[in-house]
């Protein structure tokens, strides 16, 4: 007598493991960001360092320029892109938020290529840096090591983050709000 061997095409195996990674939706990585950030003054940093952070890297990505059929492009139009493809992915509504705050960032980067190099320069690295600094005095309120350091994508979804917890001060998007907060717990004082 033989053994027969049964395979199925289906998306578990019979341990009910996924044989690829699921899919992380926007909820997903919106409750694991915030996991990293229920210390209230860790969240008000993130207000002020995740757009300087943001600003920064986009006012430094703006140089060089290459027109290209009298278009100028940048590197930070790429970076961008890319970003909000990311996002258009994730959800349409935070996408187009995200299109609008990225759109007045690439105007200010644009702006910002027009001035002398050392004026240019101070205004990226300066608001990079200075982001970044923000960011860890937060890290240090909540006593809790930032989530791009456990997580790469947290980087994009950090700007995604800034824009739900001001949509939920507005007192907009509740049930996403409750969503991230049966995941990642309420916010401390």
């Amino acid at each position: 007598m033989g053994v027969i061997l049964i395979i199925e095409d289906s998306p578990a195996s019979a341990t009910g493991h996924s044989r690829r990674p699921p899919v992380k939706t926007l909820t997903d990585h919106l409750a694991n960001y915030a996991s990293y950030h229920r210390d209230r003054r860790n969240v008000a940093t993130h207000f002020v360092g995740i757009p300087l952070i943001v600003l920064g890297l986009v006012v430094l990505l703006s140089r060089p320029t290459l027109n290209l059929a009298g278009v100028p492009l940048s590197p930070a139009m790429g970076v961008t892109a890319l970003a909000l493809a990311y996002y258009f992915a994730l959800d349409l509504f935070f996408a187009l938020v995200m299109t609008a705050l990225f759109a007045l960032a690439l105007w200010l980067g644009a702006w910002s290529a027009t001035l002398p190099i050392p004026i240019w320069s101070a205004i990226g690295v300066g608001g990079f840096f200075i982001g970044w600094v923000i960011q860890f005095i937060g890290h240090v309120y909540e006593g809790r090591k930032p989530a791009f350091f456990d997580d790469i994508a947290s980087l994009l979804i950090g700007p995604l983050f800034v824009v739900a917890e001001a949509m939920f001060l507005l007192g907009l998007l509740g049930g996403l709000r409750s969503d991230i907060e049966q995941r990642a717990g309420s916010l401390r004082a």
